[in-house]
């Protein structure tokens, strides 16, 4: 079965420009609810024998003086984790251990299994890091295609990655999910996870560009993306597996990530069909563009 993808091309477009345009009108106006790893705090794991109500422990703590705390359950219900961001008049560096004591008064036994401090300094630095690592990502990508392709096919490389970031950092802004440093991993996966799709789909398309007498562009693309449509979705839905397994079963620290990489997956997946192989009509991409160049001297008769 054949389908016609690039007929559907101009609806592609539209949806992805409302999703991009949805994604940056949330950046701008909600912001992205970044996580301890970037605005700085404390992060306090605690275990108790019995399992426990968040509600109870949030009560508690704004009773001590910690008003904006976050308590989650990690997995299992006797396990708590809670985060206390630095805007809180309190002395960070001993958090952990006072919230330990705190809640030692009131529950028979609590095992402080994690407690972890990160500046606003060290915040601030991470985040910037973080932005020129995706940015230097993107560029390295670029001067990848550019040589191994052409310059068309490095443009709906490129253009196939930042949709594919904008999107998803744009969901977790939109539902405001937390984005700390374990997101921040999966964005980057996701690039590498898009880029392997566009190329493999990009290689296909070159190959038949070079080898078809016949048909125009968007029949050779077509008959591209039909060959390798198989392969893509085969590899997409193992993947996806395995993330709705970290999403079940992998608990709040997880979560994020598993989240992100499942967005970027299915994203992904879409934009190496759509956006790339898009990107390369409205360039105008001809068969002149992929041509072997003739060596010097191949055609040389032998006497």
């Amino acid at each position: 079965m054949n389908f016609d993808f690039m007929s559907k091309r101009k609806i592609a477009l539209v949806a992805s420009a409302t999703m991009l345009v949805v994604s940056v009108v949330s950046l701008l106006f909600l912001g992205i609810n970044r996580g301890l790893g970037f605005t700085g705090g404390v992060l306090v794991e605690v275990g108790f024998e019995t399992p426990v109500e968040p509600a109870e422990i949030r009560s508690l703590l704004e009773q001590s003086g910690y008003d904006n705390a976050v308590v989650q359950i990690l997995g299992a219900e006797t396990d708590i984790v809670i985060r206390v961001p630095p805007g809180d008049d309190v002395d960070q560096s001993n958090v952990g251990a006072d919230i330990h004591e705190l809640l030692e008064q009131t529950y028979s036994t609590v095992d402080l299994r994690r407690s972890d401090y990160v500046g606003p300094a060290v915040g601030d630095e991470l985040a910037e890091q973080g932005g020129l690592a995706l940015l230097v990502a993107l560029i390295s990508i670029m001067v990848y295609i550019m040589f191994r392709f052409t310059g068309k096919f490095s443009l709906g490389a490129v253009a196939a990655l930042i949709h594919d970031v904008l999107i998803v950092v744009g969901i977790f802004s939109l539902m405001q999910w937390t984005f700390d440093l374990p997101e921040l991993a999966a964005l980057l996966a996701v690039i590498g996870y898009s880029l392997n799709d566009t190329i493999v789909v990009s290689d296909r398309i070159r190959e038949n560009f070079r080898t078809s007498k016949r048909g125009t562009p968007i029949e050779i693309i077509n008959r591209s993306l039909n060959q390798m449509l198989g392969r893509t979705l085969v590899t997409s839905m193992t993947t996806l597996l395995v993330l709705v397994a970290l999403l079940v079963a992998g608990g709040e620290q997880l979560r994020g990530f598993a989240s992100a990489l499942s967005i970027g997956v299915v994203v992904g997946t879409y934009s190496s069909i759509y956006v790339a192989a898009t990107m390369l009509l409205m360039l105008g991409i001809q068969r002149e563009d992929l041509a072997i160049p003739e060596k010097e001297g191949s055609d040389f008769v032998r006497k």
